[in-house]
């Protein structure tokens, strides 16, 4: 590993599980765009920036994976609330066996190097 990757491949990581959270978040109901950027930054460190989840949002909205509904707000403009779709949820069902899987493929792997 070359000095200096570290941050290359956390955001590989970050990237590849971001939208699998953001549908998990989902999964119990609806939320606000910046409720969900605010969950994924503060002390996840999911996403690196608020900035970031509006694209991966979109990304999720064109896929089909989460719709979403305008409503207005008392404290400026009207805010945009997504929620899982039928198609979020199963791709959140396939995702989760997966996931733990890898988790534990890795944390086997991890646990057997001896501590430096």
């Amino acid at each position: 590993m070359v000095p200096g990757d570290d941050a290359i491949w956390l955001a590989q990581l970050r990237r590849g599980s971001a939208e699998h959270c953001v549908l998990a978040l989902l999964r119990h109901g609806e939320k606000y765009g910046f409720d969900l950027a605010r969950t994924l930054t503060d002390g996840a460190g999911l996403i690196a920036s608020e900035g970031t989840i509006y694209p991966l949002l979109a990304r999720l909205r064109r896929n089909g994976l989460v719709a979403t509904t305008w409503r207005e707000s008392v404290e400026g403009p009207p805010r945009r609330y997504y929620r899982l779709t039928k198609a979020g949820e199963r791709a959140l069902s396939d995702f989760i066996p997966q996931w733990q899987q890898f988790r534990e493929a890795v944390d086997k792997i991890l646990d057997e190097v001896p501590s430096i």
